[in-house]
């Protein structure tokens, strides 16, 4: 697949500008997402009353727990979003094990966990990379 598109290439600050998730409870989310995107070289980013955000590089992804947020909680069986992929380390899967996520599928390249609201998260494992 090329990162070409109709504008042009995607260009060195890679596809994705930030990536926002909508949460029933930002305390859950910021419990267990803040440790796995700290330990995969994330920083926090921005704070506001409903909302967190985590920031590498270019690119930073938010909880937000939305005062527009209709009922009924995420599902990633339904239409939308199934799982989140990234890059990291087994020192990632600890944080996310400690944080309370529960592994739904090891196959040793890649370890898919699931969060207490139902997101789920898979690591790529790299050997070596930090976490």
């Amino acid at each position: 697949m090329s990162a070409a598109g109709p504008a042009g290439p995607v260009g060195p600050r890679g596809l994705f500008h930030h990536v926002e998730l909508w949460t029933d409870d930002l305390a859950v989310a910021v419990e267990q997402w803040g440790p796995v995107l700290l330990a995969l070289g994330c920083e926090p980013f921005q704070h506001w009353p409903s909302g967190r955000s985590w920031r590498l590089g270019d690119a930073y992804l938010v909880v937000e727990q939305s005062p527009a947020l209709l009922p009924g909680g995420h599902q990633r069986l339904r239409a939308g979003l199934n799982h989140l992929a990234v890059h990291g380390g087994r020192a990632a899967v600890d944080a996310a094990l400690a944080a309370g996520w529960v592994v739904r599928v090891d196959t040793g390249e890649a370890v898919h966990l699931v969060d207490r609201q139902g997101f789920e998260l898979e690591i790529v494992v790299h050997d070596g990379e930090p976490g």
